[in-house]
């Protein structure tokens, strides 16, 4: 009896230590969000006003649905909050992921930035080749194979990818290899859009065989003095926090 009194409190007191630690990444993550909403709001006043149209309009249109179909109130208001909390998010989002690419775009190594922060798994290795005058070609790895990413003056960027391109054939086998120009010009892509590119392209390869095309491509080498953006871009924490979210919707 008394060993059983001795171990109670201590059991109880690790009970208390777990729910703590389950309450941190949680706490953590609304830290960030917060975070990510400052920021946002310095640079984009409209951002409250929108998200508060979103969130009042899906909300009346749940409701007047519920309400028409004889929903109870007691489901009906809940439901339409819900609904209306999440077009808030989504325009929270979109409207970040605008006020980032516009910061970005331009700067040397922002494509690749942006693509590692992508979901979808996509393995990136910045700056594959680079020239004095900051053109640079990323690689990218992902289900449709492998993926080059130029950005700045076409005509240097295109002979750096052509280059690559010879290189990366030579352990990528039967692989599939893209190219891509990141621009507004005749046959580029808008940074804003790459995600929308990426997605897009077939999936060709497995998990397993984007993980075994990985260690092949470290034959290759990694990055040549990779020039990141500068400037007030969102941490990947705070990216990640926004990530998490707008997957939830």
């Amino acid at each position: 009896m008394a060993k059983d009194r001795a171990t109670t409190p201590r059991g109880k007191a690790g009970n208390k230590g777990k729910a703590a630690k389950a309450k941190a990444p949680r706490f953590a993550q609304m830290k960030q969000m917060v975070q990510v909403f400052k920021f946002a709001r310095e640079r984009d006043r409209a951002l409250p006003l929108w998200m508060a149209l979103a969130f009042v309009g899906a909300a009346a249109v749940i409701f007047l649905v519920a309400v028409l179909a004889k929903i109870a109130l007691f489901v009906a208001i809940p439901l339409a909050v819900i609904f209306g909390v999440l077009a808030a998010v989504l325009i929270f989002g979109r409207r970040v992921q605008k006020l980032q690419y516009g910061m970005v775009e331009g700067q040397p190594g922002a494509a690749g930035a942006i693509i590692e922060n992508m979901r979808g798994g996509w393995r990136v290795t910045q700056a594959v080749q680079v020239t004095s005058q900051l053109d640079v070609v990323h690689r990218v790895l992902g289900r449709p194979g492998v993926v080059l990413v130029g950005e700045g003056q076409p005509n240097r960027v295109r002979p750096l990818i052509a280059q690559e391109k010879k290189r990366v054939a030579r352990v990528a086998g039967d692989t599939p290899i893209y190219d891509v120009l990141i621009g507004d010009g005749e046959g580029q892509v808008p940074i804003r859009k790459m995600n929308r590119y990426l997605i897009k392209l077939p999936r060709n390869l497995t998990q397993a065989q984007v993980t075994t095309l990985e260690k092949r491509m470290t034959a290759l080498g990694g990055t040549k003095a990779a020039p990141l953006p500068k400037g007030p871009m969102p941490t990947r924490a705070r990216q990640s926090g926004m990530e998490r979210t707008l997957r939830r919707r």
